[in-house]
């Protein structure tokens, strides 16, 4: 499938058929196309977890108001980020690019986030939204469907997967085979209304 064919018939997919087995060499490449997800500096500061464990799920599920996909889909997916990996050996990131953009880039990671909590916060949901994005739309392409999931106790389920304390949950995403279409689309808004040229009018 097109990067465009994707787009256009990526849903939000709430009933999955649990009779579909991914294979773990799927299961892989659906997660190595999200690493490519692009990161402000290259930080690379999205964490994966894959709950595997019917029990966690279950727990899982009870802590995002009882949502079946939890238990149904073939992958369920804590998308979180490390508010501090900008400061984790931060030359990691760059040890591959020429000495010279090296050389000043890695100090500029740490110059841009150190003491600005915000920005740091700020980045995390940046990175998790993009990682989103390629994860429904690189499972679309393998033939699968997925589901992004922001209803649900950040607190209980950060508990439930020891969530580091530098860390952050973004959503969670299911993914795999549906067992039910969406429903049609609810109603886009005007091209006009959400693209603005140059700047807002004055109000």
């Amino acid at each position: 499938m097109d990067i465009f064919s994707a787009i256009e018939q990526r849903r939000s997919i709430k009933q999955y058929d649990t009779t579909h087995k991914m294979t773990p060499e799927e299961e892989r490449r659906l997660l190595e196309f999200a690493i490519l997800s692009p990161t402000s500096f290259n930080i690379q500061n999205w964490r994966f977890v894959v709950i595997r464990d019917q029990e966690l799920k279950k727990q899982v599920r009870a802590a995002a108001w009882n949502q079946a996909q939890i238990e149904e889909a073939q992958l369920t997916i804590a998308i979180c980020a490390d508010l501090n990996a900008w400061d984790k050996e931060p030359e990691r990131y760059w040890r591959d690019a020429p000495e010279k953009s090296r050389n000043m880039l890695v100090p500029m990671i740490r110059q841009t986030y150190r003491d600005r909590a915000q920005l740091q916060r700020d980045e995390a949901m940046r990175s998790v939204g993009i990682a989103a994005q390629t994860l429904m739309l690189a499972a679309k392409g393998m033939g699968y469907d997925s589901g992004a999931l922001v209803g649900f106790d950040p607190d209980a389920v950060a508990k439930l997967i020891n969530l580091p304390s530098d860390h952050v949950i973004g959503m969670l995403l299911v993914v795999g085979k549906r067992r039910q279409d969406a429903y049609g689309r609810g109603g886009q808004l005007p091209y006009d209304e959400v693209v603005i040229e140059n700047r807002f009018r004055a109000t």
